[in-house]
């Protein structure tokens, strides 16, 4: 797909079939993703990619606690791509941020769709949610930057809606 059409024609998905995604396709995204631009090349993000079931329920329970709601905020996608990024780094959101974007492109770009899922920094900020880095074996002052759901999408693509007026100032 041409970069100009996958950047301008991407939206967010918020169905998705239970299909799980092929590995090669997660880790071409994967790849996309660690290959974002970062602030003096510091790659302060990291990933964690979730196709295990317990685990994705686990992060979406804890998501939808944050807020305050009972039902999935990950839209049924089988998949979720966890971004974190050093709390010490001082582009760390900026630097997480691109990752998501490099994420939710790829993704489009490959077939899928994608949705970026906020309340990764209040979930990964609780004591269950360090519990979840400590169990994995992630050490650091990580902030949740973003969960990236992906999947096959359930629904049709989201219609292009029209950009808002003064959206760029043009200086010449």
């Amino acid at each position: 797909m041409d970069a100009i059409e996958c950047l301008t024609n991407r939206r967010s998905i918020k169905s998705y079939k239970p299909d799980p995604v092929d590995e090669g396709v997660l880790n071409t995204i994967i790849d996309a993703a660690m290959n974002a631009p970062t602030g003096m090349n510091r790659q302060s993000p990291i990933i964690i990619a979730v196709t295990n079931k317990s685990l994705r329920d686990r992060l979406s329970r804890l998501n939808a606690q944050v807020l305050g709601a009972d039902k999935d905020p990950f839209y049924g996608a089988p998949v979720v791509l966890v971004v974190l990024a050093d709390r010490n780094v001082n582009t760390h959101v900026y630097d997480g941020s691109l990752v998501m974007g490099n994420i939710m492109n790829a993704a489009y770009a490959l077939g899928l769709g994608s949705c970026w899922i906020h309340r990764a920094k209040e979930v990964f900020d609780s004591a269950e949610g360090k519990e979840i880095l400590s169990s994995l074996g992630i050490e650091g002052d990580f902030e949740g930057i973003g969960h990236c759901v992906l999947g096959y999408a359930d629904c049709p693509q989201p219609a292009k809606r029209d950009r808002k007026q003064n959206y760029v100032y043009y200086v010449k």
